[in-house]
């Protein structure tokens, strides 16, 4: 069963990379912009201030064990989907009040392109 869900995951998140190439996210800017907006915070795979984020495409919110998240977060029930992470990026005290996180990408442009560098570093774990 396990297999079956990781299997699931990667063609889900293949199927995300190949659909935000086609209409023009780029993982490779989306990687320098994590890189100036989000690496402050985050690392791909080591907790900092927020959690790591390699794999997070299709992992639950709030389940990296050891890191302190929010009871909102854990709370929230999200599974960062692509379409979970647009609208996390867009406004996360939006999506889930009570969350710590104080950073918003406005461009639609931008979090797409972090969206797919987020994907394919996703895809290597």
């Amino acid at each position: 069963m396990g297999s079956m869900i990781a299997a699931a995951a990667a063609c889900a998140m293949a199927f995300f990379a190949a659909t935000a190439v086609a209409f023009g996210a780029d993982a490779a800017r989306g990687q320098q912009l994590w890189e100036s907006r989000c690496f402050g915070c985050h690392a791909l795979d080591a907790d900092r201030v927020g959690p790591r984020h390699r794999g997070v495409v299709g992992r639950k919110a709030g389940t990296v064990p050891g890191f302190a998240y929010s009871p909102a977060v854990q709370r929230s029930g999200i599974e960062w989907t692509t379409a979970m992470l647009d609208a996390w990026l867009a406004d996360p005290q939006g999506l889930v009040p009570g969350q710590r996180m104080n950073v918003r990408v406005a461009a639609s442009e931008d979090r797409a392109d972090i969206i797919a560098f987020l994907a394919r570093e996703s895809a290597k774990r």
